[in-house]
């Protein structure tokens, strides 16, 4: 039955921030609601799935280190994408499709060098996948990440993956409350109308469960993030890609940055970013608020794409450079059985300093339209 969901799947790939996926044919949201000003988050439902917007992902990404002393990342997301009826007809039947579900596990061994990842796909029909609309609860055959229902939003995350030579149980619980991004409950994407989403992030998630590779299976701690957006507009029509980075300082404050690139090399003034304080407080940053500087490349021998492979990032207005480098090169997904495109999603170390002291971190960085310009 996957088969023939993905045969009626690859007439065109629709994308939008974060998630490409071949649907069929129109991608125009008309039948779904759009992000729009003044949105008010309520917790736990809104950690649930969103169906009357187009588009939704729950986007974990993690350091964790064993007691032996090894070091990962890992990666973990599932993505949902509303189909309309003039997407893909079918006839009505417990197998129609009404929502498609996709999911990329990932695992970077830090220290052994070596990066593993795997995908699925599935609609949603008898249980196969799905997501709660009321509490934290997604899932793919035996993929899931789910949460209790907590009215403070601080219920423990579970994420559970396994594929053939990999498998992963996490409990993460988080450490400070959720961080909205952009303004007046919407964040972003692009100066046309409906390039918007919610978005919003638990930026520093204790975590603690086991990782298994190869059949060796270490107990492991670490720190997570977690980002979880929904809405209904496409790229714009100019927009190749995005730069996408999450980080976490030693000092215990956080950044999240994107920077949408444009057909001409340059990019997008509606990219934007947050700053998160030691407290919770945030602060929103406009792109003039920060510089991204690609200091080194790397080539891909899978996709042959070549990428930004070191970053110098600098926010004058918080006195802050960071050096951002890559813990393994080749930290590429090639996702030719789900959302059908190329991206690097990588484990990585900060350092640089803050207010004339020395400051380290952790993070991880997304690189999307590299490999080719995300089509709509």
């Amino acid at each position: 039955m996957i088969q023939g969901v993905r045969l009626a799947m690859a007439a065109t790939t629709l994308l939008t921030f974060g998630f490409a996926v071949a649907v069929g044919a129109d991608p125009s949201p008309a039948p779904f609601q759009s992000a729009t000003a003044g949105y008010r988050y309520s917790f736990p439902k809104d950690h649930g799935s969103h169906p009357s917007y187009r588009t939704e992902w729950w986007y974990y990404t993690g350091h964790l280190q064993s007691k032996t002393g090894r070091s990962f990342g890992f990666e973990l997301t599932f993505f949902r994408r509303g189909v309309s009826p003039e997407d893909i007809k079918t006839l009505p039947s417990k197998w129609s499709i009404n929502q498609i579900y996709l999911a990329h596990f990932a695992v970077t061994d830090i220290t052994g060098k070596r990066f593993h990842f795997s995908e699925k796909l599935s609609r949603e029909a008898l249980g196969k996948a799905g997501a709660d609309e009321s509490r934290l609860r997604v899932w793919i055959d035996k993929w899931s990440a789910e949460a209790e229902p907590e009215p403070d939003s601080a219920g423990v995350h579970t994420l559970v993956a396994r594929d053939e030579t990999h498998a992963l149980i996490l409990r993460l619980e988080p450490a400070k409350p959720p961080v909205a991004h952009g303004a007046a409950g919407i964040s972003q994407k692009g100066r046309d109308v409906g390039q918007t989403s919610h978005y919003y992030s638990f930026t520093r998630l204790s975590t603690t469960g086991s990782l298994t590779i190869d059949g060796e299976q270490f107990e492991v701690t670490g720190t997570s993030w977690m980002d979880h957006e929904f809405g209904s507009g496409p790229l714009g029509a100019d927009q190749v890609g995005w730069d996408w980075f999450s980080i976490q300082l030693e000092d215990n404050t956080e950044l999240m940055l994107y920077r949408m690139r444009l057909k001409d090399g340059s990019y997008d003034l509606a990219s934007s970013g947050t700053a998160v304080s030691a407290d919770g407080r945030t602060r929103h940053l406009e792109v003039t608020d920060f510089q991204i500087e690609s200091t080194a490349t790397w080539t891909s021998s899978g996709s042959k794409a070549t990428y930004p492979a070191k970053w110098r990032l600098k926010f004058p207005s918080l006195d802050l450079v960071l050096e951002v480098t890559p813990l393994l090169a080749d930290q590429e997904l090639r996702t030719s059985r789900s959302t059908l495109v190329s991206y690097w999603e990588g484990a990585v170390a900060v350092t640089g300093t803050k207010q004339g002291k020395p400051v380290k971190g952790q993070g991880y960085v997304e690189l999307t339209g590299y490999a080719e310009r995300l089509k709509m």
